[in-house]
């Protein structure tokens, strides 16, 4: 990982548009900061499109997908994407709420047989990993499941480890993000999400215009992406997980969490 400052001018004017992961990413102590949000909207007002993608679920994700200034949120690690209908302001979610779309990767016939398969699987570790239990946001999930690990609950390394296994003993794909750990049935997941949200949008080819795109994240839930994107940013809570990454970001923020993405936000609009 290199110090973002070292993220040269002329790959840095190839860019028209950001990936960002949420949690800790965007958010501090579980919300997004004042000055996280303003840098969602300036990179939006410099024409940039912006797209957030999360292990979060599509009913937790609702409310910011028709509040903040971003094209779209995909939720449930790639499976499901949110779209405002209109153009997005800074207002809070509270004040505002726009009409949204909801676009799907999976069939309902799919999906309602997945959900059911991995309530069996949300069961089976709950009742066999001591201290497992459900994120608090599972009512809002369609297309996973999430052991919290690090958000209200906290497991230790092993624990974690095993909740994996198990969720990969039942044929799920399973990762770790910052403070979930998700399990689903599909070929979907970060990288394939943003793959499929830019031909659903612009009817384009992500990896035909790779270098045009940035991706910031925080944790071993983000490495495919890290992988992938010769523009990814990690900002710098991602200390926390280094032991644990096959592939780092390229770049570094000096910040953590928000601070960290409004100074990558800064670096692009400067």
């Amino acid at each position: 990982m290199q110090e973002l400052q070292r993220w040269p001018v002329t790959e840095r004017h190839l860019v028209t548009g950001v990936f960002t992961d949420i949690d800790d990413t965007l958010t501090t102590d579980g919300a997004i900061t004042p000055d996280a949000l303003q840098a969602l909207g300036e990179l939006k007002a410099a024409g940039l499109k912006v797209v957030a993608i999360t292990g979060r679920p599509v009913g937790w994700s609702e409310p910011f997908a028709a509040s903040w200034p971003v094209d779209a949120i995909v939720a449930e690690n790639g499976a499901v994407a949110l779209l405002s209908e209109h153009e997005k302001g800074l207002q809070p979610a509270h004040d505002v709420r726009k009409p949204l779309s909801k676009l799907y990767q999976q069939d309902i016939a799919t999906r309602s047989a997945n959900f059911a398969r991995m309530q069996a699987v949300l069961t089976r570790i709950e009742r066999e990993i001591p201290g497992a239990h459900r994120a608090t946001d599972s009512p809002g999930r369609e297309t996973d499941i999430a052991i919290d690990h690090s958000e209200f609950t906290q497991l230790s390394n092993t624990q974690i480890a095993a909740v994996v296994a198990l969720m990969k003993s039942e044929g799920m794909h399973a990762t770790v993000s910052s403070i979930h750990i998700n399990g689903w049935y599909g070929s979907h997941n970060k990288l394939e999400g943003a793959r499929w949200i830019v031909r659903q949008l612009w009817q384009r080819d992500l990896d035909a215009e790779m270098d045009r795109w940035v991706y910031v994240g925080d944790s071993t839930n983000d490495q495919l992406m890290f992988k992938t994107f010769a523009n990814s940013v990690g900002v710098a809570n991602i200390a926390r997980f280094v032991p644990q990454l096959a592939h780092l970001p390229r770049y570094v923020t000096r910040g953590e969490r928000g601070a960290g993405f409004t100074e990558m936000a800064r670096a692009l609009l400067d």
